[in-house]
């Protein structure tokens, strides 16, 4: 449980920190590389910490009687959109669907003075937004996500 609850500390403040860099950015360079720091850190993490952080959030769903028998797996978020956000997702599904998965896709889309917002996530065989297939079976139980 110790292992749990430090990955998750580490990922919380790996994307608080991170935020801090592109928060004190004087010019747009900066924020660009902001941006950088924010997306290659938590595909670090993800990458470094995923299993952990997938473990301590089955733990809290069981807690809290929501527990499921399927496969389970964290991943990066790819997103596509009105706004840029990264971050990670906790897919579920079947194991040889779910191993399958290599990122979920976000695409937001909004309207009417963006009064509405809808934001589609696909469990995706690729981390390319540009180049994959969906992962048919798989959905999405939990996401985690940072704006940049």
């Amino acid at each position: 449980m110790h292992i749990k609850r430090v990955g998750v500390a580490l990922m919380a403040a790996a994307m608080i920190g991170t935020g801090v860099f592109s928060g004190v950015s004087a010019s747009g360079l900066g924020s660009i590389l902001g941006g950088i720091v924010k997306v290659g850190g938590i595909g670090f993490l993800v990458d470094k910490y995923g299993e952990s952080l997938n473990s301590a959030i089955n733990s809290v769903m069981m807690k809290e009687g929501a527990g499921t028998n399927y496969a389970t797996k964290v991943v990066p978020i790819v997103s596509i959109g009105n706004r840029g956000y990264i971050g990670a997702a906790q897919v579920i599904g079947d194991a040889d669907q779910v191993e399958k998965v290599e990122a979920v896709g976000q695409l937001e889309i909004s309207w009417n003075n963006k009064l509405f917002r809808i934001k589609g996530l696909i469990p995706m065989d690729s981390k390319n937004p540009t180049s994959f297939n969906r992962v048919q079976g798989v959905g999405v139980s939990a996401v985690i996500d940072v704006r940049v």
